[in-house]
């Protein structure tokens, strides 16, 4: 069982397979999403390699990125024969490189076909189909463009939004920069839950810790964490503690348990610093966690490191 209320967001280089094993050990009730995957990676790809999870990641969502209708909803009816839990639509993602596919943030200037794809999907899947968007795309700001494409969205068929309360800026900022530069309008997503109490809406954006989901989360029904959760991933286990009333697992507990399934992953040619990138900052804040990142940083990127790195890296820890 989980809740929609908390979720860690789809990270482009970061929610993959071994990222999101490592965060389930920490908290078994969050959703987590896989990075985004293209329509076209899928339709003419290795799909296997690109939707196989292990089951313990459940409950996971799987992110398409696309803007053709037929070729979405197929993904997205191989997304619930994988075993997802949720078919999330990519119409917030801002790279150049997203725009070029006419797919991500720029889509939020064509909602009319935004609405066909989710159309498209719900026909096919029996699992819920997401959106997760901006606030607004350049000088396509305004509420009512925002209401107007939230409304026209869920006439297709999209119960549940998912809505950085940034908007993007398609061109002049990077990525990195449409994280932190437009500024942070938690009002509109909040105005957008009052004015459609029949859908769940999610808030994303400049979540960091308990006491910013705790202000947000009575009048929304959900928020998502983004590098919060990946540059500290034991918030998680802060968030399983107060939200879903159970223990916190120690961080040294969290290793142990991941032990087994780097040995299992080693054994089928991935390579530890795949894994060990993903856990550099499960102490941070604690004393000796420089020396984890460190010796972690230096050791698994040598050739045959295996799992001795990991706990040589853990003795650090116990040395301060």
């Amino acid at each position: 069982m989980y809740s929609r209320r908390i979720s860690v967001a789809p990270m482009i280089d970061c929610t993959d397979r071994h990222d999101r094993y490592f965060l389930r050990l920490i908290s078994p009730q969050v959703l987590l999403y896989t990075e985004m995957i293209t329509s076209q990676a899928l339709m003419h790809g290795n799909r296997h390699y690109l939707l196989d999870f292990h089951e313990a990641e459940k409950p996971v969502a799987l992110q398409l990125g696309g803007s053709e209708p037929r070729a979405l909803a197929q993904c997205a009816k191989m997304g619930e024969e994988y075993g997802y839990d949720e078919i999330n639509l990519n119409v917030g993602c801002p790279s150049s490189r997203v725009q070029s596919g006419r797919f991500g943030a720029c889509l939020m200037l064509k909602p009319a076909l935004v609405a066909d794809c989710i159309a498209r999907m719900c026909a096919v899947v029996d699992i819920p189909v997401t959106v997760k968007c901006r606030i607004g795309v350049d000088d396509r700001d305004s509420y009512e463009n925002l209401h107007d494409f939230i409304q026209l969205v869920a006439s297709a068929g999209c119960r549940i939004f998912i809505i950085h309360a940034r908007k993007a800026l398609l061109s002049g900022l990077s990525p990195k920069q449409n994280r932190d530069i437009p500024p942070l309008q938690y009002e509109i997503v909040q105005q957008i839950k009052k004015e459609f109490p029949h859908l769940i809406i999610v808030l994303n954006g400049g979540i960091k810790t308990i006491t910013d989901i705790d202000e947000q989360l009575p009048q929304v029904d959900g928020v998502m964490i983004g590098r919060a959760a990946y540059t500290n991933p034991y918030l998680l286990a802060e968030i399983q503690n107060k939200y879903f009333n159970c223990s916190s697992v120690t961080r040294h507990d969290i290793i142990h348990h991941l032990i087994p399934y780097i040995h299992d992953q080693l054994h089928n040619k991935v390579r530890l610093a795949s894994m060990t990138r993903h856990i550099l900052g499960l102490f941070q804040g604690q004393r000796g966690a420089a020396a984890w990142r460190r010796y972690l940083s230096q050791q698994a990127y040598q050739m045959y490191a295996g799992v001795e790195v990991v706990t040589g890296a853990l003795a650090l820890i116990r040395e301060f």
